[in-house]
């Protein structure tokens, strides 16, 4: 009997990543999305999308370079410790990517060769990096702003700004009645 308990352990060792994986990348982060998905806070729902958009990089990555990752050895470890990193709690991996990499990306109204996406926030204000032109302020880049959109642009930034931040706060004003989050239910 203890021969092949000693046996029993030593596949288990030998195949822990194979053990672990779906475990770590797959049942915990389902397990944790559907409880994202019944609380209000926008922290886990970030940090579980982006989890998601990750794994299927990684997948499609894993797809690619197939033929080389079977080469190397490492590659099962190095998966397992990356996807503990994006999905265990006390790290955050997923939302520091989202916060550091992703986000500032997706946000930079410098890259005209990106399309604005749908329902996504317009930085009008980015501070010029030339040292010797003139001063830029808010101020400035309101007026450029409003020469170049026109001052109704400007005005339902600005309303879509205010709408956004009461909505973030709690509630929001819609004609003669104020729609408190409390009365969504799912």
């Amino acid at each position: 009997m203890g021969a092949s308990e000693n046996n029993f352990l030593h596949v288990i060792a030998k195949n822990f990543d194979v053990l672990a994986l779906p475990l770590v990348t797959l049942v915990y982060p389902l397990y944790a999305s559907i409880q994202a998905i019944e609380t209000r806070s926008i922290a886990d729902d970030q940090q579980w999308l982006t989890y998601w958009v990750l794994y299927s990089l990684i997948t499609l990555f894993e797809l690619t370079f197939a033929k080389v990752l079977e080469v190397l050895a490492i590659w099962p470890y190095a998966k397992l410790i990356l996807s503990c990193w994006l999905v265990l709690p006390h790290f955050n991996g997923a939302a520091h990517v989202y916060k550091q990499y992703i986000r500032p990306f997706y946000m930079n109204p410098q890259l005209p060769h990106l399309p604005q996406m749908p329902r996504t926030s317009h930085m009008w204000y980015v501070p010029r990096k030339n040292i010797f032109s003139k001063q830029d302020d808010v101020l400035t880049a309101a007026e450029r702003y409003m020469e170049e959109h026109g001052t109704e642009a400007f005005e339902r930034l600005i309303s879509r700004d205010r709408e956004a931040r009461a909505r973030h706060h709690g509630a929001y004003t819609n004609g003669n009645y104020t729609i408190f989050n409390d009365d969504f239910i799912y």
